[in-house]
């Protein structure tokens, strides 16, 4: 994923309808947005097409209606508030409508219109060619900006890009800008901090990460099977026994490339995960057999923060433990403050990181934090995403 993206800067777009992919997928409670963050990582593009007299068709998908409309998943609260944020009506336009009617046709310089929840249409999913091709219909120019769905091959993401002349907005260029970075010309020492629950989820990030990190740092219940690869009695840990062979070969393949794995030396503990048992403190790396890791302990903040303090480049993904709850947040608050701190490059990609980093009030502390959960372990792993590949000179 070396490769240039034909960006939308510079292209003459004045009175052209662009067709915008954005990914608008915000969370809501009670029909309010709670979290406007890739709603504002989006207005660059956004307010660079107004600045030259584009008309802008935005489009995105909004949780999983599967194909129905549930107005549950409307965009209606995003379109409310996307006017605010621009200071002009931002008009939400449903999907069957813009395709029978003269709306997009009638659309003036500098106007911007919402279409409907892509995905109100099961036909968005199913890359559905006459479905991209009416999607296309719209507009002059497709520019994608949704790097979150960028490994999903949709219509929207996928087949209107050879439709019409396609470009990358800055946001997805960004975010392939420092993940590229990251797989294969960082800044060294690289040290990868990789957490989370399940080394099934991570173990091919892991190893495509073998290639450019000089350290390894992991927590999260993933360490315990690491652990227990090792030898280590974890007691109740969450544990995968079909990837402790894949933990051994992973820990032997980082020993003979010299990077150095470190896991952690000491835990908090309690016999449940809900924190309504009594928390205890173990010292050792092993734990007792009635008893679940959830957190790392003491000396292990200190010895992975000093190994931090070494690295010009950091990239994180995944919780230290289950800091959603207070008794097991401290290894991950510890850790996302070395990381706010560090004078190295940081980039923090995963859905629980971004939570933690709004738990912890760091929010834009980082050098970058990737909007793409599934799409950032993907461009990780060293896979060729659909919605950029489409991107690319030369394609």
């Amino acid at each position: 994923m070396q490769n240039a993206l034909r960006s939308i800067e510079g292209v003459d777009v004045e009175g052209k309808k662009v067709f915008l992919r954005v990914d608008f997928n915000v969370p809501l409670q009670d029909g309010v947005i709670s979290d406007d963050s890739r709603i504002r990582l989006s207005l660059p593009t956004i307010k660079y097409l107004l600045e030259r007299k584009a008309k802008i068709i935005l489009a995105s998908h909004l949780g999983r209606p599967k194909g129905t409309r549930n107005l549950a998943f409307s965009l209606a609260p995003v379109a409310y508030h996307l006017s605010s944020l621009l200071g002009q009506s931002v008009k939400l336009i449903d999907i069957d409508d813009a395709m029978s009617s003269t709306t997009s046709a009638a659309l003036e310089n500098g106007n911007v219109i919402l279409l409907e929840n892509l995905r109100f249409d099961a036909r968005e999913e199913k890359n559905d060619i006459a479905f991209a091709r009416q999607l296309a219909e719209l507009a002059d120019v497709y520019v994608n900006d949704a790097f979150g769905c960028a490994h999903r091959k949709h219509a929207s993401t996928f087949s209107i890009a050879s439709m019409r002349e396609s470009y990358a907005g800055f946001l997805l260029q960004k975010e392939v800008s420092f993940l590229s970075t990251i797989l294969y010309s960082p800044q060294t020492p690289l040290v990868s901090v990789i957490g989370g629950a399940k080394i099934s989820s991570k173990i091919t990030v892991l190893e495509s990460l073998l290639k450019t990190s000089q350290a390894f740092l992991i927590g999260g219940a993933m360490a315990y099977t690491f652990l227990k690869a090792q030898g280590h009695n974890v007691g109740n840990s969450l544990v995968e026994p079909e990837y402790i062979e894949t933990a051994q070969r992973f820990l032997r393949n980082a020993q003979e490339k010299g990077i150095r794995v470190c896991l952690p030396t000491d835990h908090i503990v309690s016999e449940s995960i809900d924190g309504k048992s009594d928390t205890h403190y173990i010292e050792a790396i092993d734990i007792p057999d009635d008893l679940i890791g959830l957190d790392i302990g003491t000396k292990s903040i200190q010895a992975f923060i000093l190994i931090l303090k070494t690295a010009r480049t950091i990239l994180w993904n995944g919780p230290m433990g289950v800091f959603e709850i207070p008794a097991f947040s401290n290894g991950t608050e510890a850790i996302a403050k070395a990381i706010a701190q560090s004078d190295a490059t940081t980039v923090v990609g995963g859905g629980d990181s971004l939570a933690a980093i709004k738990t912890f009030a760091l929010s834009g502390s980082f050098t970058h934090t990737s909007t793409g959960g599934g799409a950032s372990l993907e461009f990780l792993e060293g896979k060729t995403l659909p919605g950029i590949a489409q991107l690319v000179y030369n394609q």
